[in-house]
């Protein structure tokens, strides 16, 4: 269907809108839910948010943490981290970049200033001073070992002092490119800032597109109309757009974690056997083959392979596919198979991404075998979204971006405290022997034993099941053949942006 309708649009002599050649296109699947990256926790806003913002240190192809903004930093004690920032850089309204700037960042998250589920990020900041221009000195109530992680790129943006609730309307960075403008479910408008510190961007700017379904993706890129997705398409669609002679694809590992969610406080799943049962229900490889057509990785953590924290397979415990395993944990839990041969109806939300909806609908199918009904209902993001956060669900799938690069995403998504809009327990799971390793582990500093801890908290998270690490994807960028010099990044982002040429 999809090559059928590739071939319709070339016979029929397809066109897309004029626009500027010195502009590139770059299709993405939703409108970001906020620009202001101490608001939006959505993979859009991170992403187009990461280049209109800069934090205070950068990621590493390998996660360690790298002087951005901040050129040096020093903790004398556990309880103070010192921040020294680099001058001479200027916002996109012409304000220099100071001290007051990034402890107005971190100080409106915490303050009551906003409401934002990163405000649970910095819950062990006591408060931060100013001791000069450049220099800030963060001062804890408690070790915190992930706070400086929770200041790098696609998580934490230098907005200036005084910036509010709707600063996301109108964000003023000091990223390579400047807010144009935004319509919501239609485009979201940058242009290149020319005296970026870090050396200007190559192209003159960028329109964000959004485009949720995958084939009106697919035929813009193979028409010209668009020059740039990631992650958008599905890969058989990939498979089908490498065969056209104006479209290239890269393809590289990735940090991106998809995962489903349960809400573990609903009648249904709150017992963990059933939960179990699901995920034992579940042909992840299959789906693999299926969909990604092999390329990716299947998951037990959401921390990426390879990650200096992640527990090994041998150290979890594990659900391969075993459909008589599922209905065995089903009935032990009550739920016997009726006349229609059903034993459990739950519902699957998802958003209307082209790949998670087909991914959902194969879940349904292997589902149906072991007597679970799975009813799937698909929304536009903000909708879904939404839903997610309100704890309007039983079940999502979603996926995380940056956020799982450091292993405090365990309290960001698991930890009592974590509730939104503290953070993004969204299925209200709660245990207390996990808070406590969380606590340590995140005032520890000795990298073996925080690992030992993370660890422990891994292999109860497999035991009790709020959710199901799925696969890490291959990060597959799409591009057309004017665009020279995309490199993607294991993390997703889209600094790639700032080098690109434009034939």
């Amino acid at each position: 269907m999809f090559l059928l309708l590739l071939c319709v649009c070339a016979l029929a002599g397809c066109r897309g809108r004029v626009r500027d050649p010195r502009m590139v296109v770059m299709i993405i699947e939703s409108s970001p839910n906020n620009l202001d990256l101490r608001q939006g926790t959505d993979a859009q806003s991170e992403r187009v948010g990461g280049v209109i913002f800069d934090a205070l240190v950068k990621k590493d192809e390998h996660y360690n943490l790298k002087p951005w903004l901040a050129t040096s930093w020093e903790q004398p004690d556990p309880l103070t981290l010192v921040i020294h920032l680099r001058d001479g850089v200027r916002f996109h309204d012409g304000r220099p970049l100071e001290a007051e700037d990034a402890a107005w960042t971190i100080r409106s998250m915490i303050d009551g200033t906003l409401i934002t589920a990163k405000g649970g990020a910095f819950a062990a900041v006591e408060r931060v001073e100013v001791r000069d221009r450049l220099t800030l000195m963060v001062r804890l109530k408690r070790p915190d070992a992930g706070l400086l992680f929770n200041m790098s790129d696609g998580l934490f943006g230098v907005v200036p002092r005084g910036a509010g609730r709707d600063f996301g309307l109108h964000p003023v960075g000091t990223g390579p490119f400047r807010f144009v403008s935004a319509v919501q479910d239609k485009e979201v408008v940058v242009a290149r800032n020319p005296d970026y510190w870090a050396g200007a961007p190559k192209i003159d700017g960028v329109r964000f597109a959004v485009v949720p379904d995958a084939i009106t993706s697919a035929l813009e890129l193979r028409k010209g109309s668009a020059d740039l997705a990631s992650n958008v398409l599905t890969f058989d669609m990939l498979h089908t757009l490498e065969e056209a002679p104006n479209v290239a694809v890269e393809s590289g590992p990735s940090s991106v974690a998809i995962y489903t969610n349960f809400n573990v406080n609903d009648p249904l799943l709150r017992d963990r056997r059933v939960r179990q049962a699901i995920a034992c229900a579940m042909d992840r490889q299959a789906i693999v083959d299926a969909i990604w057509r092999g390329q990716a990785r299947l998951a037990s953590t959401l921390l990426p392979a390879g990650h200096w924290a992640a527990a090994s397979d041998a150290e979890m415990v594990q659900y391969p596919h075993d459909v008589a395993r599922a209905e065995r944990l089903l009935e032990e839990a009550g739920f016997h198979r009726g006349a229609d041969g059903v034993r459990l109806r739950i519902t699957l939300k998802t958003s209307t991404d082209e790949t998670t909806r087909l991914m959902a609908a194969v879940l349904q199918q292997q589902l149906r075998a072991a007597g679970i009904r799975l009813e799937i209902r698909s929304a536009e993001f903000g909708t879904f979204y939404s839903d997610v956060t309100r704890g309007a669900f039983q079940m999502y799938a979603l996926r995380w971006i940056g956020s799982n690069e450091d292993p405090d995403i365990f309290r960001y998504a698991y930890a009592t405290n974590s509730f939104p809009p503290k953070g993004a327990n969204r299925g209200r799971y709660s245990n207390a022997h996990v808070d406590a390793l969380l606590a340590s582990a995140g005032g520890e500093t000795d990298q073996a034993n925080r690992r030992a801890e993370y660890v422990e908290v891994q292999k109860i998270l497999a035991e009790d099941l709020p959710g199901i690490p799925l696969w890490y994807p291959n990060n597959e960028v799409v591009h057309s053949r004017r665009i020279e010099g995309v490199r993607p990044t294991g993390s997703g982002t889209f600094d790639y942006l700032r080098e690109i040429t434009v034939r």
